[in-house]
């Protein structure tokens, strides 16, 4: 008892304890990956249909009244949505998307109720996808990471949540081609914090450290852009790297770059060989750049720079 008033994070430096604490977090995590783009293409479409039933934007691009077929078009779309049920992440309890069967508690343990299921339905017998019980364990086995790492202090909890943004962040892009706001930018203050706080790296490390993640890339994607006729990298990718510099420091942009670059070609090119993809063919980074992110957080800045034979200017 002692021990734990004399360091309350105690129990949370045990790797058994973060780590079962990882797998709750990965089932809420799957529910963030398959709701938050939905919810997102709602609020889009909200706003879709109300500027087009207003008009006021169209007339302030095009210099001319909307046509009114697009006025009834966004009446249409707000009736539509109006019907809709609401969804948050957490309501309604989850449910079967086939059958609408809804999940009992016993029926939504990390990995055990997966494996009891059979990977199916109890109610209609459709598969369940493999991928659910690999976020739980992989998020399970990241936090069993962390604790071990950092021990226990507020640094390992602090890195949980940034590494369970991390996971959610790369499977919506893999699954998108997004990366949304509501996730990065609280990572990118959540790293500012942390180092405010005296959890991770001096707090101007961090600062020159999203500003590092942020800028030259803006620059050229903007150059790339003009260049090019056509995006080359997404808003979200930069603000995704910021907010990894907030968290590893500006020493750690040039690996992290350098990791998500050889393993986005690796796994890329043949992608594009092998489905006749062109080059226009966009591809997600943002989950390299999340891997290159975990790598160097858990390797260590300094020790991939000497690997890589790099020395960065004091």
């Amino acid at each position: 008892m002692e021990s734990i008033v004399a360091n309350p994070w105690g129990a949370f430096g045990s790797p058994v304890v973060l780590g079962i604490f990882g797998l709750l977090v990965g089932s809420f995590l799957n529910v963030v990956i398959h709701r938050k783009p939905i919810i997102m293409m709602r609020e889009w479409l909200l706003d879709t249909g109300g500027m087009l039933g207003e008009g006021e934007v169209w007339k302030q691009v095009f210099a001319k009244p909307q046509p009114a077929e697009l006025v009834e078009a966004g009446k249409t779309i707000d009736a539509h949505l109006e019907v809709l049920a609401p969804l948050g992440l957490a309501t309604p309890r989850s449910r079967c998307g086939a059958c609408g069967h809804q999940i009992a508690w016993y029926e939504n343990i990390p990995l055990l109720s997966w494996l009891a299921l059979r990977a199916r339905c109890s109610a209609c017998g459709t598969p369940i996808s493999v991928r659910y019980p690999l976020v739980e364990l992989a998020t399970g086995l990241l936090f069993a990471a962390a604790a071990w790492k950092f021990g226990p202090n507020p640094t390992a909890l602090a890195w949980c949540a940034a590494l369970a943004l991390l996971v959610a962040m790369s499977l919506i892009d893999l699954d998108t081609k997004y990366l949304p706001d509501d996730l990065t930018y609280p990572l990118l203050w959540g790293g500012l914090v942390a180092a405010a706080l005296g959890w991770t790296i001096p707090l101007p490390t961090a600062i020159w450290g999203a500003v590092a993640g942020y800028v030259p890339l803006w620059a050229i994607a903007g150059a790339f852009a003009l260049l090019m006729k056509r995006q080359g990298m997404g808003g979200g990718d930069l603000k995704l790297l910021a907010a990894l510099g907030a968290w590893l420091g500006w020493q750690a942009i040039l690996p992290v770059i350098l990791i998500a670059s050889i393993a986005g070609l690796c796994v890329n090119v043949p992608r594009m060989l092998l489905a006749g993809h062109g080059r226009h063919t966009q591809y997600p980074f943002g989950p390299f750049l999340a891997a290159g992110g975990i790598i160097v957080m858990f390797v260590g800045t300094n020790t991939l720079l000497e690997w890589a034979n790099i020395q960065l200017p004091a």
